[in-house]
């Protein structure tokens, strides 16, 4: 090989890739011409053949110390690897991603979400597509003008982003808050194929245009309590990206806000989107136009007619009684972005993995999610929202609404036959809560905020005063409709009582329902490009043992400091504290199977623990949050805890024990049993 050929340089630096990369002989050549395209960009790019001729010129013959007109390829190829500069050609072939796999050509059931600071290098799999997205900062967050600059080591309030496309979910790193704040960070999005069978094909640029999920990007506001705020919900149309010649496009995306300011500016983001391997023939741009312009007029004509049959449907059921214009019958509600969504499209058959076992655990797992009435601005009377689910699981809080809608997709995706219900509580307040109706006829009422199941059993108002009448067990006085993924009823009997009412949903006197069609028609999946797309659910971060032992640290110190301020020496009795474990873990399995167990075991320990002539106190209580402070405020207002926390008298032992239970979304459910044990002085 001569020196100074542009050639042999252009070649050597192509093949100097392709010894890192052996496994694109063993593509098939429609996919190697592509990979070889993408890397001859690459070294383009990074000027590679002005540096190969640069080392060849100065240090080859020092390094080998032998004459350049008699190197060889091997030896030329070793200097360069030896300069570090394959390494560094590699380096720029990757890309930050938090995927979990992307070698597999079916979505994953759920996602291992792991920490932000677990972030690694992935090598994109040139068998499959794949669209990167860089988030380049925010500006303009106006509401943050003033906030000062964090100092070292201050806890600040922060923005995270959270992303989700074709079922995979991803999440930025937390950075402060800010006008400008420093959101930096990259996320590669692979493109699924729907069809099993093309699984393993490269999809082309006609088969992407014709995939129509968007990137659903939630902004979500945590401050220094712990405590979660959405700032907005976007839905980022893509497939522009397909018309660009170099496969590259940067854009400004305005986020709105939510709920009553969702016509509100927050802020712009800059991002930059990618897609790899570049499309060898770009679409023309008013091809993409076309498209989108094609599917939005489509949505709107069956939103129209759906609007048109729902008008029809509701004179319909308004003249079978005219008491029925004050039941609640809520056919479409408001979601986060103040877009009215029929009802049935905010429920889907959702299937959890390996992450939840049984619809009881589906239940304590909503159950342990925050719950938090939609206000407005100024507070007053409840301001009329509901989420859709991925704003709802990365708050990780929400109103009844949100709850009751996801415990019955679970339920539905664990093959019950479930429905959400709308209707009232005590004092005629407006409340949401889950059905399910039995093979059998029985019906059981599921409260998403606690977990509780209630079987429902009718009232029959006809029988003889001396005829006993099953009690009202649960909260619920009225109930207007019932609905799920695929049907919706209203109650036409006469009085829509809960426990007068009967549910064999068949009989058209008691309840009317609508037309299954015009139901699919606008929430079936794929049925509208308005429809949100459902996320997976994420398997916990939360270490439950590490977790439990860092707050129980915590709250030793705040007792023995609450103790010393009142002039109390505190001893700890560690064997003590262990003891209380099993009742914490009784009390959680009670949550979720609604079964006791193990308090026999418990009292026994105890008692063997606590010697003759001592008393034995001790106080649980539930917590859905990890704040350990916040948590130990809430105990001293119960007279019961305050009493073992100040326990004064003889051998005085305290003992705390500390028990947290990880679900999904990295919700838990924490335990905490309070206990001294002190000789009894008369």
């Amino acid at each position: 090989m001569v020196r100074g050929e542009r050639g042999d340089v252009a070649v050597l630096g192509f093949r100097l890739c392709m010894l890192v990369i052996p496994s694109v002989m063993s593509l098939p050549p429609e996919k190697a011409l592509e990979l070889k395209q993408i890397i001859r960009n690459q070294l383009t790019q990074m000027n590679i053949h002005e540096t190969i001729r640069e080392i060849l010129g100065e240090s080859v013959q020092e390094e080998l110390g032998v004459s350049s007109q008699t190197l060889s390829e091997a030896d030329l190829i070793k200097a360069l690897q030896r300069r570090g500069i394959v390494d560094d050609v590699m380096k720029e072939l990757k890309f930050l991603t938090v995927k979990e796999d992307t070698s597999s050509s079916k979505p994953a059931a759920h996602f291992i979400d792991k920490e932000p600071a677990e972030l690694k290098k992935t090598s994109i799999d040139p068998t499959r597509r794949n669209i990167y997205l860089q988030v380049l900062g925010g500006k303009a967050f106006l509401e943050h003008l003033q906030e000062p600059q964090p100092l070292p080591g201050q806890t600040c309030s922060t923005f995270t982003l959270f992303l989700h496309f074709r079922n995979q979910r991803f999440r930025s790193k937390p950075v402060p808050c800010a006008c400008e704040p420093d959101l930096q960070d990259g996320f590669l999005l692979e493109v699924h194929k729907d069809s099993l069978g093309d699984g393993s094909k490269m999809a082309d640029a006609t088969t992407l245009l014709s995939i129509c999920d968007p990137v659903h990007m939630v902004l979500i506001k945590t401050d220094t309590s712990g405590e979660t705020t959405l700032m907005a919900s976007h839905y980022l149309e893509w497939r522009s990206l397909l018309s660009s010649p170099d496969g590259k496009m940067n854009m400004s995306l305005e986020l709105l806000g939510v709920g009553t300011e969702s016509k509100v500016p927050v802020g712009i983001l800059n991002i930059k989107l990618e897609i790899y391997p570049r499309l060898v023939q770009p679409l023309n741009q008013e091809i993409v136009n076309t498209q989108l312009a094609l599917e939005r007029k489509k949505t709107a004509e069956k939103e129209r007619l759906f609007l048109v049959y729902a008008k029809q449907w509701w004179r319909e059921y308004l003249q079978i009684r005219p008491s029925h214009n004050t039941r609640l019958v809520k056919i479409f509600a408001q979601d986060e972005n103040g877009v009215n969504r029929p009802v049935c499209s905010y429920v889907r058959p959702l299937r959890a993995g390996r992450l939840l076992d049984t619809p009881r655990q589906a239940a304590r797992f909503v159950n342990v999610l925050g719950y938090e009435r939609a206000v407005g601005v100024g507070g007053g009377s409840k301001q009329e929202q509901w989420c859709t689910l991925l704003p709802f699981l990365c708050r990780g809080k929400g109103d009844c609404e949100d709850h009751a809608n996801l415990l019955c997709s679970l339920l539905l995706g664990f093959g019950l036959d479930a429905y959400v219900c709308i209707g009232t509580k005590a004092k005629r307040i407006p409340h949401t809560w889950v059905m399910t109706y039995g093979t059998d006829g029985a019906v059981v009422f599921w409260e998403s905020l606690t977990g509780h199941r209630y079987v429902h059993r009718p009232v029959n108002p006809d029988d003889p005063p001396l005829v006993d009448q099953p009690k009202r067990t649960y909260p619920y006085c009225s109930i207007g409709s019932i609905f799920n993924h695929q049907n919706f009823h209203a109650n036409c009997q006469p009085s829509d009582t809960v426990e007068l009412c009967h549910f064999d949903l068949n009989d058209e006197s008691k309840w009317k329902s609508m037309s299954m069609e015009a139901i699919k028609s606008v929430c079936a999946p794929g049925s509208s490009i308005s429809l949100p797309p459902f996320p997976p659910l994420c398997a916990p971060t939360i270490d439950g043992a590490a977790a439990s032992n860092e707050i129980e640290l915590v709250l030793r110190s705040l007792i023995s400091e609450h103790r010393k301020d009142l002039g109390l020496n505190t001893v700890w009795d560690d064997h003590l504290s262990y003891l209380l474990s099993p009742a914490l873990a009784a009390y959680e399995i009670e949550r979720t199977t609604g079964v006791s167990a193990g308090n026999e075991e418990f009292q026994d320990a105890i008692k063997r623990a606590v010697p003759d002539g001592h008393t034995f106190k001790g106080f649980p209580i539930h917590f859905v949050h990890r704040n350990p402070r916040r948590a130990f405020a809430t105990c001293l207002r119960s007279p019961f805890c305050e009493e073992i926390v100040c326990c004064r008298g003889d051998q005085v032992r305290l003992a705390v024990r500390v028990r947290v239970y990880p679900y999904p979304e990295s919700a838990c459910a924490v335990w905490i049993m309070f206990a001294c044990k002190y000789r009894s002085v008369l």
